[in-house]
């Protein structure tokens, strides 16, 4: 479930974030920044090393595109006009019974992704997190709650996060309230907003290439850990089936209703393991 977390995102950046065979180069070069970054330096640099290999990568984006030409250059204008300060756009919740059955099955994806989520902190701190997935689902619920009496959509524990603490093996508890704390404050600043705009998107993507992949070996990480035995047969199926319909995104439709890949994985994993667990082999 973990590894499908990390494949089933892999073809955002790669077929959505590339728009020219430049932008791919540059996607290449970012994820050689992280790299770099991550292995020849130490200390906080270290730490921090998606941020500093997301500017170092920004840089010379803007080298070859604003002073070579060579693609879309960087565009800091609308930094420039936004306001410092500004409130979002709140809508008010209208009940709409078939708006409701289209939308509500979606918590189901919600608790396949947290779940997998948890099972990837579990794998990378080693601290078995089983006790606290309770407390994970309510705060999904009552996050999704919240943004939907807003005029919000339903919200999940992000991967991106995820593949940030494999990365800097930073996982304290008061790190991330203090994170979430910056992030409201930053979220009324449409300038802040700008500036993340204006990052180019293959940089962006290069980013994210690393952030997913991390996630994916993470959940390798759990099979060699926990010592998976792939000549049982059950356990070759099961991981086999899981990760393509993950990677694929292989859809099952319900009405209107869709469980995406990610969904299909995390439920087909676990209903095969239920059937084909029963034999010894």
């Amino acid at each position: 479930m973990v590894a499908v977390i990390g494949l089933n995102l892999a073809s955002v950046p790669i077929k959505n974030m590339a728009a020219s065979n430049f932008d791919s180069w540059m996607q290449a070069v970012t994820f050689l920044c992280v790299g770099l970054v991550a292995v020849f330096t130490r200390g906080m640099l270290q730490r921090l090393l998606i941020l500093v290999g997301l500017i170092l990568a920004t840089l010379v984006y803007a080298v070859l595109t604003n002073g070579m030409g060579m693609g879309k250059p960087v565009d800091l204008s609308g930094i420039a006009n936004a306001a410092w300060v500004g409130l979002p756009t709140f809508t008010t919740p209208v009940f709409t019974a078939n708006a409701m059955l289209l939308i509500a099955p979606v918590a189901i994806i919600l608790v396949a992704e947290n779940l997998g989520h948890l099972k990837a902190v579990t794998a990378m701190t080693g601290r078995n997190l089983d006790a606290y997935m309770g407390r994970a689902f309510i705060g999904d619920g009552i996050a999704t709650v919240v943004s939907g009496s807003a005029g919000g959509t339903g919200v999940t524990t992000y991967a991106e996060n995820i593949g940030v603490m494999a990365a800097t093996r930073i996982y304290s508890t008061a790190v991330f309230v203090v994170a979430a704390l910056i992030a409201l404050v930053l979220g009324f600043s449409p300038k802040f907003g700008a500036l993340i705009q204006a990052i180019p998107l293959p940089v962006m993507g290069g980013v994210s290439i690393v952030v997913f992949g991390l996630i994916a070996i993470a959940g390798a990480k759990i099979w060699v850990d926990n010592k998976v035995d792939f000549s049982q047969n059950k356990n070759l199926i099961v991981a086999a089936i899981t990760l393509i319909i993950g990677t694929g995104d292989f859809t099952l439709k319900f009405g209107d209703f869709a469980l995406g890949g990610i969904g299909t994985a995390t439920f087909g994993a676990i209903i095969l393991y239920a059937l084909l667990g029963r034999s010894k082999n």
